[in-house]
């Protein structure tokens, strides 16, 4: 009686030390990820459309673009806070930023948007997008900037070239877009077409999970080019 309760007793402290280590294990990397040193920058992360608006669609797939806007800027998120930067997204879910009574949800959507801006003193806003042509030929990224905005079109064009050097069939050239995202705030701001919905070849890279890990650290690449170099 007495080996089989000293047996019993080892086994249940060997258990112990096994959980133990295993939680350690676990726990390790979140609590290093959530030790990076904050490096003093914040970005708005602004998820195109959303809710009601699902923006353009696949078109083989049908996916809507606002689920991949979403993935992307989830990936890109992750990827800025591991670089120490702070981030805000305007859209964290697949739900509008507008309440279920809102008679105008779009524009209750976009003024969320705005108001989320202005109030995270942010260095910089990166809208994340998918794009859509009628000729299905036409692909690649493309990145815009406010219009008449000397500092968007210094920052758009660094974030051009680089996505140009590692994307796939991108050789473009930054160009201003009348859009509200990028004017309705005073801080710089870059809307980023990550690519074509209407063009299969990039539909497919779009939903390819890898495809969409590479584009939100080129994103975030330049990123950190546009900050550090101090366009």
């Amino acid at each position: 009686m007495f080996v089989s309760i000293k047996k019993k007793t080892i086994l249940l402290i060997a258990l112990a030390i096994i959980t133990a280590v295993s939680v350690c294990l676990i726990a390790y990397p979140i609590a290093t990820a959530s030790a990076a040193p904050k490096n003093g920058k914040t970005i708005v992360i602004d998820a195109g459309h959303g809710g009601v608006d699902g923006g353009v669609q696949g078109v083989n797939t049908k996916t809507k673009e606002s689920d991949i806007n979403l993935t992307i800027a989830r990936v890109l998120k992750a990827e800025l806070e591991s670089g120490g930067y702070t981030v805000v997204m305007t859209r964290k879910n697949s739900d509008g930023l507008y309440g279920l009574s809102s008679k105008n949800k779009k524009q209750k959507d976009m003024a969320t948007r705005r108001d989320i801006i202005r109030g995270a003193n942010a260095d910089l806003v990166i809208s994340i997008h998918q794009n859509f042509y009628p000729r299905s030929s036409v692909r690649g990224a493309q990145v815009f900037y406010a219009p008449g905005s000397e500092t968007g079109k210094a920052m758009a064009d660094s974030m051009q070239s680089i996505i140009n050097m590692n994307l796939e069939a991108c050789d473009r050239t930054a160009m201003q877009g009348d859009y509200y995202v990028l004017q309705c705030s005073e801080v710089p701001s870059l809307l980023v077409e990550c690519g074509f919905l209407s063009n299969p070849d990039d539909e497919k890279l779009l939903l390819d999970a890898d495809y969409q890990k590479k584009i939100a650290y080129t994103i975030y690449t330049g990123i950190n080019t546009i900050l550090s170099d101090g366009l």
